[in-house]
């Protein structure tokens, strides 16, 4: 059978095409590579579209993350408070500022930070508050709010465009909210991309300084240090293309996932969509007991499953010689690395595709557990041991 990839931009690509070769043509034509018309343009549409009066295009997501936490005055000697269960952009963006990152567990239904773990964790230390909108489900940002009243929120909506939550978009209720457009994400550009979205007038302006060297007024007038992380007019010219189509995506991503909902549900816990969250579905994420063999035995069948993510920052190398702790524990954190497990999902993969996939998982549980009955919820990775307390970097 043919391959059933992960992802498959060509798909979308060749719907689309007479789209993108057009705004590709417009930056040719016009030769004005950075800070033009196409950057200009894309930041007043998705603003429009997040419903915020203020977005900053920027080089990428990460990007995003630590520039609004240096225009939250995020630096050496505050504490971030975040989750483990992310990309380690989210996490490195705090370090890089220089502040301690401070690890509270998620939730165990959506798999988001804990409002509960969150309120125990702030001190007098706390400068800001990373939450992630995990696998496109929006953490409950009031909630986290509440725990953390006068902190500022700096959401990781990286993989959650069009997400809501009570109704309200992403950004609404924070600081600002902080996009990637890497290619594979709903909203992917044709290299790296990114943007900062904010209700905040003087945070958007300084997040507009910090990506051009600190540029304020003419070209040689610099206010701040700052860095170069502005976008390039051809990502923004094909994120405009593709901005036209992102609802209807996202609404086919979400009737994909519901198909999987009411199939996968007696073969491992899911995640959990609140109801009052609009989940943008980036991911469909399955948690299995024998994740590792599933994993092999849907590659040989051709079908391009993931896991997203395997490890957890805190047991991240990378994290050595840098300043961070654990607050509490993380038991759902380290459970849903161990058994988290991604299913191919984007709209171009049709009813024929969620079928070839949930028929192939439903052969492979069947085998391992005969008796649907005796199926357990989970099963616990052997091999964990809990990691340190603290880590504190290496003088």
């Amino acid at each position: 059978m043919p391959e059933l990839p992960l992802v498959d931009l060509r798909a979308q690509y060749n719907l689309i095409r007479g789209d993108v070769d057009g705004a590709m043509r417009r930056v040719l034509d016009r030769q004005v590579f950075v800070d033009g018309p196409e950057t200009t343009e894309f930041e007043a549409e998705f603003a429009g579209f997040c419903k915020a009066p203020h977005s900053v295009a920027v080089s990428s997501g990460t990007t995003a993350l630590e520039l609004a936490l240096e225009a939250c005055g995020v630096g050496p000697g505050d504490e971030v408070v975040t989750v483990s269960h992310t990309f380690i952009a989210t996490v490195a963006a705090i370090l890089r500022t220089g502040a301690t990152a401070v690890f509270v567990d998620i939730r165990p239904d959506d798999w988001t930070m804990s409002a509960s773990a969150l309120a125990g964790a702030v001190g007098p230390q706390t400068k800001a508050v990373v939450p992630v909108h995990i696998y496109g489900h929006p953490a409950d940002v009031p909630a986290l709010a509440a725990a953390a009243p006068g902190i500022a929120i700096v959401e990781d909506a990286a993989q959650a465009h069009g997400a809501r939550y009570y109704g309200q978009a992403l950004g609404s209720r924070s600081a600002a909210a902080c996009f990637s457009f890497y290619p594979a994400k709903n909203l992917g550009a044709y290299g790296d991309a990114g943007a900062v979205v904010t209700h905040d007038a003087v945070l958007a302006k300084r997040v507009r300084a910090l990506r051009d060297h600190g540029r304020v007024g003419g070209k040689y007038e610099h206010r701040v240090i700052g860095t170069n992380a502005r976008v390039a007019e051809l990502q923004a010219a094909v994120l405009r293309a593709k901005l036209t189509h992102l609802r209807g995506w996202t609404e086919a991503r979400r009737g994909l996932a519901a198909c999987y909902e009411s199939r996968l549900s007696s073969v491992g816990p899911l995640q959990t969509v609140q109801p009052w969250a609009e989940h943008a579905r980036h991911l469909f994420v399955l948690l299995h007991g024998h994740r590792d063999r599933l994993l092999g035995t849907l590659r040989r069948q051709g079908i391009g499953a993931g896991i997203h993510y395997p490890v957890p920052v805190h047991r991240q190398e990378a994290l050595s010689g840098h300043m961070w702790r654990i607050h509490g524990d993380l038991t759902v954190t380290e459970r849903v690395s161990a058994q988290c497990l991604s299913l191919p999902l984007y709209p171009e993969l049709g009813i024929e595709g969620v079928d070839r996939v949930v028929a192939a998982v439903e052969r492979f549980s069947e085998s391992v557990f005969p008796a649907a009955a005796s199926r357990p919820a989970h099963v616990e990775a052997p091999g964990l041991t809990k990691p340190p307390r603290v880590q504190e970097a290496v003088s």
